[in-house]
C-alpha cells in the first residue's frame, strides 16, 4: 500500500493484519494488527490438538515483542487466550484487554495450565520420554499470574483507546461466557471487526450473538463453515441416554469443556428434572475448572438471557449443589473409578486429550453397559476424534483398551454457531466488506463457507495461510 490510500489522506500510516495463528486450523488464534508504527494483537492462543500443531508453541515470535503495544481478547477458550503466559515470560508487559466475564475465566484456566506444562516437564524428566533433555515448561504458574496481572476489563459497548490512534469496543457473541467479538476503528476510520468465535441463536444461558452493522474488513471463524448442526432434541437424547444407564445400572461419561458446555448439560438437566423427566442419579462434575468455572456463570449476569435471569430469580438454578454434586479433589475423582452406576460424570478435556476423564476412560471404556457421550467438536488429532472414527483400542498410560463402551454423539450442544448461523450473523453487515478473512478453520470447512459466503452474499473472501501479512487499505 503506498502512503495516503487509505481515506485521501497525504500521508496515512500503513494498516495490516497478518495470521500468526488459526490459519488453515481450529487452534492458536493470533491476528497482529499494525496500526501505523504500533502493533496490537487480537487473541493469544495455544495450538493445540496433533503434535506437529503442539509443537508451534515453541517456535520463536514472529514479531518483536517489543514492538507488541497492546493485546486485546475475544473470550477466554485456551485457543484463544492460552499462549499469554507465554508471552509474559518473555517479557510482554502492556495492556491486555477483555471483558469481566472474560478474566474471571483467565484467573481459572491460565494458572491452571502452568500447573499442567510443570506437571508435564516434571514427568518427561523423571520418564526419560523427552525428546529435549531436560524438559522444561512452555510457561510456568508464576508466568500465568504475570499475564493475569495486565488483564484490563473492559465492559460490552465501552469505547477503549488503542495505541495508533485506534479504538474499539466489544459486543456479545454468544459463544462462552464473556465473548465478544472485537469492533476496531481505524485512525482513519475505517473498522475491522475480529469475530472471535461466534456463538449459537437461541441458546440457553447466554444471550444471542449482537448483530454487526458496518466493517470495511471482517475476521470471521469458520470452524463449522462445511456443516449445519443437526435439530436434535437435545432434552430428549439426554433423557433417553439416562434412563438407558439407570436401567442397566450403568456410567455415563460426558467428556465436557469445562467452560460452556458442562453449564449447558447442566441446564438442560435442569429443565429435566423441573419436568419432572430425569431420572434419580447422582451427577457428578469432575473437573475443578468446570466447578469454578460453573460458579462464574452464577456470578457475571450480563451474560445471562432472560430464560436464566428467571430461572435464577425462582430459586431454580440449574448450578446448584441439589441438582449436581462437584467433585473437588483428586481423591474423590478415583473413588469415582470403582462406583457402581446409575451415575453420570462429566469431566474434562472436552476432547478426551487430558485431564481427568482419561482415568474414567481407562476404567470404563471397555466395558459395553457404558455410554460414553459427546458433546462437542473433536479435532483432528484428538482421542475423541479417534474414538469418534470407530477405532477399536486406545492407548492410555502405555496400555491398550479395547473400545466397547456405547459411543453417543450430541451435536445440538455446540458453541459455534453452524454454516446458517454464521451466514446469518454475517448478513447483517448493511454494506459488504471489501474483504472477509476466513480463519480458525480446518481447510474443507473453510472452502465451504468461502464458497457459501461468494454465492449468497457476493463477498471478497481471503483464506489467509499461517503467517500471512495483508495490507488494509
Amino acid at each position: 500500500m503506498t502512503p495516503g490510500t487509505a481515506s485521501g489522506h497525504t500521508h496515512a500510516m500503513p494498516q495490516a493484519i497478518t495470521f500468526h495463528g488459526a490459519a488453515e486450523t481450529v487452534t492458536g488464534s493470533r491476528h497482529l494488527l499494525e496500526l501505523g508504527k504500533k502493533r496490537v494483537l487480537v487473541d493469544c492462543g495455544l495450538f493445540q490438538g496433533p503434535r506437529e500443531l503442539r509443537e508451534k508453541n515453541w517456535d520463536p515470535l514472529p514479531f518483536d515483542l517489543d514492538r507488541l503495544d497492546a493485546i486485546v481478547l475475544t473470550h477466554g477458550h485456551t485457543d484463544h487466550i492460552g499462549y499469554l503466559p507465554r508471552l509474559a515470560r518473555l517479557g510482554y508487559r502492556g495492556p491486555i484487554y477483555c471483558t469481566p466475564g472474560t478474566k474471571s475465566l483467565a484467573k481459572i484456566s491460565l494458572p491452571d495450565g502452568g500447573r499442567i506444562q510443570e506437571e508435564d516437564a516434571k514427568y518427561h524428566n523423571s520418564h526419560g520420554t523427552s525428546r529435549h533433555q531436560p524438559a522444561v515448561p512452555l510457561f510456568t504458574e508464576a508466568d500465568a499470574r504475570k499475564a493475569l496481572k495486565l488483564l484490563k476489563e473492559v465492559n460490552y459497548f465501552e469505547w477503549q483507546e488503542l495505541p495508533g490512534g485506534a479504538s474499539f469496543q466489544f459486543k456479545p457473541a454468544g459463544h462462552i461466557l464473556g465473548s465478544a467479538f472485537a469492533e476496531i476503528f481505524f485512525k482513519d476510520g475505517q473498522r475491522i471487526i475480529m469475530s472471535g468465535d461466534i456463538g449459537r441463536y437461541n441458546r440457553p444461558i447466554l444471550k444471542d450473538p449482537y448483530a454487526p452493522d458496518f466493517g470495511e474488513y471482517l475476521v470471521v471463524e469458520s470452524t463449522y463453515g462445511d456443516r449445519v448442526h443437526a435439530q436434535e432434541d437435545a432434552k430428549g437424547m439426554i433423557e433417553r441416554i439416562l434412563r438407558r444407564a439407570f436401567n442397566d445400572r450403568a456410567c455415563v461419561l460426558i467428556p465436557s469443556f469445562a467452560i460452556g458446555r458442562t453449564q449447558e448439560l447442566l441446564w438442560h438437566m435442569n429443565e429435566l428434572k423441573k419436568e419432572g423427566r430425569l431420572p434419580s442419579m447422582p451427577i457428578y462434575v469432575d473437573s475443578p475448572m468446570a466447578t469454578a468455572a460453573t460458579l462464574l456463570y452464577v456470578k457475571h449476569k450480563e451474560d445471562h438471557d432472560k430464560e436464566l435471569k428467571i430461572d435464577m430469580e425462582r430459586g431454580q438454578s440449574p448450578f446448584e449443589s441439589h441438582m449436581v454434586r462437584f467433585v473437588r479433589d483428586s481423591s474423590m475423582s478415583k473413588q469415582l473409578n470403582h462406583m457402581k452406576g446409575p451415575m453420570v460424570v462429566i469431566a474434562g478435556s472436552g476432547m478426551c486429550s487430558g485431564g481427568r476423564i482419561i482415568h474414567h476412560l481407562k476404567h470404563r471404556i471397555h466395558d459395553p453397559a457404558t455410554t460414553l457421550l459427546f458433546t462437542g467438536y473433536q479435532a483432528k488429532g484428538t482421542m475423541g476424534r479417534e474414538i469418534l472414527e470407530g477405532t477399536e483400542d486406545v492407548y492410555i498410560h502405555g496400555q491398550q483398551i479395547p473400545v466397547r463402551a456405547q459411543i453417543e454423539k450430541l451435536n445440538m450442544l455446540s458453541a459455534h454457531g453452524d454454516s446458517n448461523e454464521l451466514i446469518q450473523w454475517m448478513s447483517s453487515l448493511k454494506e459488504p466488506p471489501k474483504k472477509t478473512f476466513l480463519v480458525h478453520g480446518e481447510p474443507h470447512a473453510q472452502e465451504a463457507l468461502k464458497a457459501r459466503i461468494e454465492k449468497e452474499l457476493g463477498w471478497t473472501v481471503v483464506i489467509p495461510k499461517l503467517h500471512e501479512r495483508h495490507e488494509l487499505p
